[in-house]
């Protein structure tokens, strides 16, 4: 098993036959110590000093690179027609204390029962994608 500090390179600049994936969810790219498998069978442990990034290089062995890959996940997708809307979407949302993504017409949502309770009760429109969810970062009380 290798063990992991920090990744070596944002992402590899070598063609895809040279690098080996590990691929992992979204929670993982949160903490500080796991463990993980890559596509061909190499464990690592990761005792990290600051948080992977999605496609990130993690170790160079023989030439190949191994890059660390955010799996998808299923969220909520609501589209946003006018501020109005935002505002009001962003506040409930918001009050839930969810991961969100604000993007520019739209807002994804972590898939959760509280969400489906929201959205079933005001009545929004919404889809269900498959994506890599980058929520924002929260920052509690920032000033």
């Amino acid at each position: 098993m290798h063990l992991i500090q920090h990744a070596l390179a944002p992402a590899s600049v070598l063609p895809a036959e040279m690098r080996v994936t590990l691929a992992a969810e979204r929670r993982q790219f949160l903490k500080r110590r796991w463990r993980g498998v890559a596509g061909d069978g190499t464990e690592f442990g990761f005792d990290l000093e600051t948080r992977l990034t999605d496609g990130c290089v993690i170790f160079q062995q023989n030439g190949i690179d191994y890059v660390v890959r955010q799996l998808p996940e299923k969220v909520y997708e609501l589209s946003l027609e006018s501020s109005a809307q935002a505002a009001l979407v962003a506040w409930k949302v918001g009050n839930l204390h969810l991961p969100a993504e604000i993007l520019a017409d739209s807002i994804r949502v972590l898939h959760d029962e509280a969400m489906t309770q929201l959205l079933e009760r005001e009545g929004w429109a919404y889809t269900e994608p498959e994506v890599l969810f980058t929520p924002m970062k929260a920052m509690a009380h920032a000033s």
